[in-house]
């Protein structure tokens, strides 16, 4: 397992995509994952230090597990399929390990409300972590779509390439949910 925290959680203005970026602790790595409109402001929110008058589900969510006397140890991202992500909620409950399947929006907006570790599966970094150059912005994980094959043509580098523009050109969340 690699810890990982939330560099940031941006938007493309354009689109309204929103991703949450997410960096290892100890290098130079990180690992984008699209998320929704709702887990990125409940992300976005707590990072700004900003809260809400009423809670929000994942407020919701850690004051439920923390009046049912458990403790919220990590959450992992545990795999990679059909290039959708699965994590898991990791709790002690009265001394007793306990894994809760979670989307990973869900379990990163509960884990920076705890303030717990991050954790990124090593096989799922392999698969769609990137490592920057040096000098270099962070880039997305290619999608299987986008592999090109040696026989490709120029047409193909050129899309590749939109794509890399379309990433440069999201924003950070700064202003997130503010009018």
């Amino acid at each position: 397992m690699v810890e990982m925290t939330v560099e940031s959680v941006r938007i493309n203005l354009a689109t309204q995509q929103r991703v949450v970026i997410l960096k290892a602790t100890k290098q130079e790595r990180y690992l984008f994952i699209w998320i929704a409109y709702a887990e990125a402001y409940a992300i976005a929110v707590e990072l700004q230090g900003t809260t809400s008058p009423r809670p929000l589900t994942h407020d919701l969510l850690k004051n439920v597990i923390g009046e049912l006397n458990a403790k919220i140890e990590s959450i992992v991202i545990s795999d990679l399929i059909d290039e959708i992500y699965y994590a898991r909620i990791v709790l002690d409950v009265d001394g007793r390990h306990v894994e809760i399947d979670s989307r990973p929006s869900d379990a990163i907006a509960l884990a920076v409300r705890a303030k717990t570790a991050i954790y990124v599966d090593e096989s799922v970094l392999e698969r769609a972590g990137v490592v920057p150059e040096q000098n270099e912005e962070p880039q997305p994980p290619m999608l299987k779509s986008d592999i090109k094959h040696e026989d490709e043509s120029d047409e193909e580098e050129e899309n590749l390439d939109a794509y890399r523009d379309f990433i440069n050109s999201l924003d950070v969340l700064d202003e997130f949910g503010k009018d």
